[in-house]
């Protein structure tokens, strides 16, 4: 717990700092670019296509019809933007953990390493291929879990619960592997995330349930639809900055732990290598040397008690 908390605290003092600001805005551009070219070329047709999925149904269409009496006309108008909204939203926040894992978790590891673990050896137990696809891996079975849990969004309290859930867990793994890519080999990495799951485990989801924020946004109000460009770019920031200070938070606790460990390895290692240099007879309480000389026959005989001069 004392680990987890001091990592914390790094975190957010190191999350002021002028090189991991200067960080987050390639991610930052990238997304923002991504979004919104994404948003120009495929808004309209999207929003159609859920319109005319509504409207085919003629349960959903009844039900429709029976909340435009109560809510309105401009109720069917503004159901199919808010789904693709709501669509969207679990897909930037899945793009924001990837891009901030291959642009700026390196870069905050690096930083990290230099300033507090200068001395820890850079075991190299995983390259820049396994991190690519341990990240598409992970987020292909995020994107998963999100579209089989999406039925269950329409209960409100679980909406606010399962999204972040998954993101946590994704953030986890991701974060997890690449903290550790440079600094630990294979078996360290391994022996750290089964050892410290529970934690990391728990930085993930912390940083999950940060990263729901945005989405409030645009649950705020349908009006929000009017200013959906501008409301991209600031989800995209938000999620910029909650998952560029849990990366912090990953390095801070996962070199910690690897320095810990190697410690630990060292002390045991020094213990067994150190010589037992004598030990006493269980029957006599005789002390005997073991470090004595190999060669017991260049010794001088012992003297008899029955020699006399």
């Amino acid at each position: 717990m004392k680990l987890l908390l001091g990592s914390f605290l790094r975190a957010a003092a190191y999350s002021l700092h002028p090189k991991v600001v200067l960080l987050s805005l390639l991610p930052l551009l990238i997304g923002v670019v991504l979004a919104l070219g994404l948003g120009w070329l495929y808004w309209e047709p999207a929003v159609a296509a859920v319109r005319a999925t509504l409207e085919g149904w003629q349960l959903v269409d009844a039900g429709l019809k029976w909340v435009e009496a109560l809510a309105g006309n401009s109720f069917r108008a503004v159901l199919a933007p808010l789904i693709v909204v709501g669509l969207a939203a679990p897909v930037i926040a899945v793009l924001s953990v990837l891009l901030v894992a291959w642009l700026m978790t390196p870069a905050i590891v690096n930083l990290v390493a230099s300033r507090r673990f200068l001395g820890l050896e850079r075991k190299r137990g995983a390259g820049l291929v396994g991190s690519l696809f341990t990240a598409l891996g992970c987020a292909l079975l995020a994107l998963l879990a999100l579209l089989i849990s999406m039925p269950l969004w329409f209960i409100p309290p679980l909406v606010l619960v399962l999204p972040p859930l998954i993101w946590g867990w994704l953030n986890y793994r991701v974060m997890s592997y690449d903290v550790l890519a440079a600094h630990a080999s294979a078996d360290e990495r391994r022996t750290l995330m089964r050892a410290h799951r529970l934690p990391l485990l728990s930085i993930g989801v912390f940083s999950g349930l940060l990263g729901a924020a945005p989405s409030l946004l645009w649950a705020a109000s349908a009006l929000t639809l009017v200013f959906a460009p501008l409301l991209v770019a600031v989800s995209v920031w938000l999620y910029t900055l909650v998952f560029g200070f849990s990366a912090l938070w990953f390095a801070h606790y996962g070199l910690a732990a690897l320095a810990a460990l190697r410690s630990e390895a060292a002390a045991g290692s020094a213990m067994l290598a150190r010589p037992a240099r004598s030990a006493r007879s269980a029957t006599t309480g005789e002390v005997i040397d073991l470090a004595a000389p190999a060669n017991l026959a260049a010794l001088p005989p012992p003297s008899s008690p029955n020699h006399t001069a």
